[in-house]
């Protein structure tokens, strides 16, 4: 038996039935309050996503630790040989590197521009003795010149009347020269003696240019070996600069020339793989500069020639070029999340852009401005990540007669520094708002079911809900 107390209560709160019956009026406010939630809760999740790209940028002073800064490069030379490209640094403070080596790799390329196996790389700049014991020139002339003068009328003549040829291309002027004219006539001398079967002659690169134009000779002295008219694999000769050297240099090359004539296949894959000779670079690596104005260039050097300058050709393509640590692999995944933000733009600018000049001694010169950059991303040390973004202009540089071009690179630090953080609402907030709108819409679907009851003349206590 149900108590008194109960039975009051349940009648007391009993729904009359004719609040359980539906009305077409508010089956409409349901559906609009339906529509109504479900389209302002994708309108505020759309909202929330595409906040969660959006940053804030200021300006602050540079706090970066550290002196020094990282400067990453590589960059190829079709037309200079790693045998003198000189990679030298400069700043304001007084700093002055010159053919800086550490943390640089050298790789020679060949002439489609490809980079050549292991042995064309960082290869070593030894020290080269000379000869001091023979005769003065005039005394060897005495019974007659023995290294034959080739001009440009007979270069083609020459070679084929030699299948051997051994050749020294050479300027007056040229200190080194100088030194080794005795030694050269030695050589011919001895190898007439021996009956050796290569003939060995002289080019004057002063009035015979078109020769050495053609034989792309950038330093003085060039010594090369030719098997008719052609240039041999690494025929091009580096070592000491004596006469004992030189000979056994010509009985290796004969040797090598014997054996490709039994194995025709062997010269190919030599020329392939193992010629180093043709004149192109690929410089890569990372130089520590200071914060303050500066430039590094690179330009033809040797300790052991006289450079033509003229005829330097400083045409490069930069592959890249950057400030500062490079970026992780994760870091990188983060960076490229961002539709707005293009990463490489801003901070390689220069990276796979080509600086070709047809005019002689001429070069290009860069100027960086540098702008430090922040990067805030999230609350964890692996979000917070600093950069360089940099603003480039360029010049080509005429030089003057004797000057040796190089091609500059420099820089200049802000002490400014650029904050990027992130600049959305937390999830929690999210969270909060969504619900009030369902809340919000919830509570305007019941009033507009209340108006159109109201004006619809219906008698009080029959309102009906959906």
């Amino acid at each position: 038996m149900i108590p008194r107390s109960l039975d009051l209560f349940a009648q007391q709160h009993k729904i009359a039935s004719e609040f359980k019956e539906g009305t077409s009026s508010g089956r409409i406010c349901s559906i609009l309050a339906l529509v109504l939630m479900v389209w302002m809760m994708c309108v505020e999740i759309w909202v929330y996503i595409g906040e969660q790209s959006k940053y804030s940028t200021k300006v602050d002073i540079d706090t970066m630790l550290g002196s020094q800064l990282r400067l990453n490069f590589n960059i190829s030379f079709p037309h200079l040989h790693c045998d003198f490209a000189s990679i030298d640094l400069w700043d304001k403070i007084g700093q002055n590197q010159l053919d800086v080596t550490r943390n640089i790799e050298k790789w020679q390329l060949d002439k489609n521009g490809h980079r050549r196996l292991y042995q064309g790389r960082n290869r070593r700049d030894f020290d080269i003795e000379h000869d001091t014991h023979h005769p003065p020139l005039e005394t060897l002339h005495a019974d007659g010149i023995h290294a034959e003068p080739i001009t440009n009328n007979d270069w083609s003549t020459y070679h084929e009347e030699n299948e051997f040829s051994f050749i020294y291309f050479y300027a007056p002027w040229c200190s080194f020269c100088q030194k080794f004219h005795t030694t050269w006539e030695r050589l011919a001398e001895e190898t007439e003696k021996r009956e050796i079967p290569v003939a060995i002659g002289t080019v004057d690169c002063i009035t015979e240019n078109d020769v050495c134009a053609e034989q792309k000779i950038q330093a003085y002295p060039t010594l090369r070996f030719f098997h008719q008219g052609i240039q041999v694999n690494q025929g091009e000769y580096r070592f000491d600069r004596t006469l004992e050297a030189l000979l056994e240099f010509i009985d290796k090359k004969l040797e090598s020339e014997n054996i490709y004539k039994q194995y025709p296949e062997a010269r190919e894959a030599h020329r392939i793989n193992w010629n180093t000779d043709h004149p192109g670079c690929l410089v890569n690596g990372y130089l520590l500069v200071n914060r303050v104005p500066g430039n590094f260039h690179i330009q033809a050097h040797s300790r052991h020639h006289t450079l033509n300058t003229y005829n330097t050709n400083l045409s490069h393509t930069v592959h890249h070029l950057s400030f500062g640590m490079p970026m992780s692999d994760w870091q990188r995944r983060r960076f490229s999340s961002f539709g707005f933000f293009s990463y490489e733009k801003h901070h390689h600018p220069m990276d796979n852009t080509l600086w070709h000049h047809a005019d002689e001694h001429h070069a290009w010169h860069h100027y960086m401005h540098v702008v430090p950059t922040r990067y805030l991303l999230g609350d964890f040390w692996r979000d917070r990540y600093f950069a360089y973004q940099a603003l480039v202009s360029h010049h080509l540089q005429a030089y003057n007669q004797g000057d040796p071009p190089e091609a500059r690179f420099a820089f200049d630090i802000s002490p400014m520094a650029v904050l990027i953080s992130p600049d959305h609402r937390t999830w929690y907030d999210f969270i909060t708002s969504l619900l009030s709108l369902i809340g919000g819409a919830f509570a305007c679907a019941r009033l507009g079911s209340d108006l159109i009851y109201y004006f619809s003349g219906a008698s009080a206590g029959t309102r009906r809900l959906g």
